[in-house]
């Protein structure tokens, strides 16, 4: 397999379940790996590292991966045997990552609506695009197949048709980022049509 490029974190003294690591080094296991129980993990979706470490508490980076597991988890955490850690990245770094990572799902020929104001809303109704909104207390709403309405202002809000993605924000009080998190409306646990708000790091419904 081809080295695969992903994302990790790590609690304050760069360590991941007690094990130690350090910019600029590969790590290698000649044991058998298995997903969630032994071998080195990362995640392809930036956003899904903040599952596992908090992102004001912890040390990310950008990381390689090779021998990697075709095993699947419910985000898109994968196990390999041998890990490069590339990079450190900033808590900015990682965001930015992750909704480069959401966005680069867009088609750019497709209008795209970004607004930074307060009490803003961004809509859009093309397939494959993205309504993306900085201001606080703002809105971003898509209907158009495979887009992506991305909220990352304090108190926001999203909605989607079914298929299309919501990529949100949590804040506190002062406004500091507390975490990032996206997910793809399947109808079901994430209704279509339906705003949302991230709160306690769960995606919940609101009017």
């Amino acid at each position: 397999m081809s080295d695969k490029t992903g994302f990790k974190g790590f609690d304050k003294d760069w360590k991941c379940n007690g094990f130690q690591y350090e910019v600029g080094k590969t790590y290698e296991t000649k044991e058998d790996i298995k997903l969630c129980q032994k071998g080195f993990h990362f995640c392809e979706n930036p956003l899904d590292v903040f599952s596992y470490y908090p992102p004001t508490e912890s040390k990310f980076a950008e990381v390689e991966a090779d021998k990697y597991s075709k095993e699947k988890s419910e985000d898109s955490k994968i196990v390999c045997s041998s890990l490069h850690i590339k990079a450190e990245l900033s808590l900015q770094g990682i965001i930015s990552a992750g909704v480069k990572f959401i966005l680069d799902k867009v088609d750019w020929k497709n209008d795209k609506k970004t607004n930074t104001g307060n009490w803003s809303a961004a809509t859009n109704t093309g397939d494959r695009s993205a309504a993306t909104n900085t201001g606080n207390w703002s809105a971003a709403e898509v209907s158009g197949k495979d887009s992506i309405a991305c909220g990352l202002g304090y108190a926001n809000k999203a909605k989607g048709a079914k298929g299309c993605w919501l990529v949100l924000a949590e804040r506190k009080d002062d406004h500091a980022i507390k975490t990032v998190k996206a997910i793809k409306i399947d109808g079901k646990k994430i209704k279509a049509d339906t705003w949302h708000e991230l709160k306690n790091g769960k995606f919940v419904e609101v009017e």
